[in-house]
């Protein structure tokens, strides 16, 4: 068949299937330093296992390299599936994925050796940088030229979310990372002082709406309805939840930054727009759990359906849990505590890794031409292991974090604290060990659902489906 009758499926499943590779790798490292906080003798004195490096090196992988491999996979496949033509310049969508994955090869390699620039989520040098511009450009090209030449009037609501996580990164990326070299691996922010945090917690915090939420609720807004064999339960109401999330998310930032040197009318204005920010996140989660009006016994036997089901859940529980701590009477009590762990897992792992996941294994029998993955079974048994490792986590951190807080603030009657620091350190070392139990239950899913791939793509062709040759 000629290539341009059929859709690229090539680089989704070169995507789909770093999705698991990367999963695995970033989520082993996350296991590993949350047992460096049980057993800190795990490092070894050496400095490249140290927490310190460790650290970014985990929530790159995860959120760049697992998270983003299956954004690329899946606006890829949508943006095709939803326009009806084959993906706008084939060789430009291969440089993207070579170019993503030396983008993580990189920052495996320079994180454990103390290249960073320090800035949360943005830790990469300036080379590195410069090469995820380009890697982004080109995505941005091919995403949005495939929707140019798209043989139906209509874009569906999935490609605005997609859009919208693309270009809206692209500023992030560049504003925040604006930087003055001083060497090939050292760089300073162009920013001084308290400016510099509040261009990090904006780039910071869009990060998490936009590469965490935006993108994956375009997931959410294709393969809840396909796996459901129902329509999205009010596209009104989805186009509604696109607009109002995209404008109020923007301004959320400054929640981070409660009682420092930022100004305090910055202050309140985040907090303000994180509270506006419950509406339109819970629109959109009421409207991908309603899509099952009519289909819910569909969950008794379909575990794909689950993840994608159960990750809305702990979507609307993080997005509420957001907003609530963004409010400064709260954030007294939460700020630098476990409690931001917790909340933080609750939405990496509950929302974006399932629908990440329930997505992949709907996508993987369709790039290689299966009926269905090698075995429904292990894809339950993955299911239940996820979710009872995100309970175990993020339970485990919120009544850690609740404690921490309220020991820190415990003061005598003539003023001096009631604890020291490593009296909290002690109160919070079982709670260390949950939270590792429930990363090490939530690592093993994710070795289960590798083992299901393998077997599904053993022996089976690379699949590229017919492009319909009219509107």
């Amino acid at each position: 068949m000629d290539s341009q009758t059929t859709y690229n499926y090539k680089v989704v499943r070169q995507f789909a299937v770093m999705t698991v590779v990367w999963g695995i790798v970033g989520m082993l490292v996350g296991v590993f330093i949350a047992a460096e906080l049980v057993w800190p003798q795990l490092s070894m004195d050496l400095p490249w296992f140290h927490f310190g490096r460790l650290r970014p090196l985990h929530t790159n992988a995860v959120i760049f390299a697992f998270g983003g491999s299956a954004l690329f996979a899946t606006s890829y496949y949508v943006v095709q599936r939803t326009c009806q033509t084959r993906l706008f310049a084939s060789g430009l969508a291969a440089f993207t994925f070579w170019g993503w994955m030396l983008v993580i090869v990189l920052a495996a390699i320079s994180f454990p050796l103390g290249i960073t620039t320090s800035k949360e989520y943005a830790e990469l040098e300036w080379p590195i940088d410069i090469l995820i511009t380009v890697v982004w450009v080109s995505y941005a090209v091919v995403f949005f030229g495939t929707i140019v030449k798209r043989k139906v009037k209509h874009i569906y609501v999935a490609n605005w979310f997609y859009g919208a996580y693309i270009l809206t990164i692209a500023v992030l990326h560049l504003v925040n990372s604006a930087a003055v070299p001083v060497s090939l691996t050292k760089s300073y922010s162009a920013y001084p002082g308290a400016i510099d945090a509040m261009v990090q917690w904006w780039y910071g915090h869009n990060a998490v709406g936009f590469f965490l939420t935006a993108g994956f609720l375009g997931m959410m807004y294709y393969f809840v309805p396909k796996q459901a064999g129902r329509p999205v339960y009010s596209y009104r109401l989805s186009v509604v939840h696109f607009w109002a999330l995209i404008s109020t998310y923007m301004w959320a930032g400054p929640h981070h930054l409660h009682y420092t040197a930022l100004p305090m009318w910055a202050q309140s204005v985040g907090m303000v727009f994180s509270l506006i920010l419950l509406a339109p996140s819970w629109g959109g989660m009421i409207n991908g759990i309603m899509t099952l009006s009519g289909a819910w016994h569909k969950l008794r036997d379909d575990p794909i359906l689950k993840f994608l089901i159960v990750s809305l859940s702990f979507y609307g529980m993080s997005t509420f849990e957001g907003p609530m701590m963004a409010i400064k009477t709260v954030n007294a009590l939460s700020h630098y505590t476990d409690w931001t762990i917790g909340h933080v897992h609750s939405g990496a792992l509950g929302w974006v890794a399932m629908v990440s996941i329930g997505s992949v294994y709907f996508l993987i029998p369709k790039l290689f031409g299966r009926e269905q993955m090698y075995s429904v079974r292990l894809i339950d048994w993955h299911f239940w292991m996820s979710t009872i490792g995100v309970v175990l986590y993020i339970v485990s951190m919120w009544i850690s974090g609740v404690m921490q807080g309220l020991m820190w603030r415990a003061v005598n009657s003539d003023g001096t604290l009631t604890y020291s620091f490593v009296e909290s350190l002690q109160a919070m070392y079982p709670f260390y060990f949950v939270r590792f139990l429930g990363g090490a239950l939530f690592l093993s899913g994710m070795f289960l659902m590798a083992y299901n791939v393998i077997k599904t793509v053993s022996g089976a062709r690379a699949f590229n489906a017919p492009v319909p040759q009219s509107a």
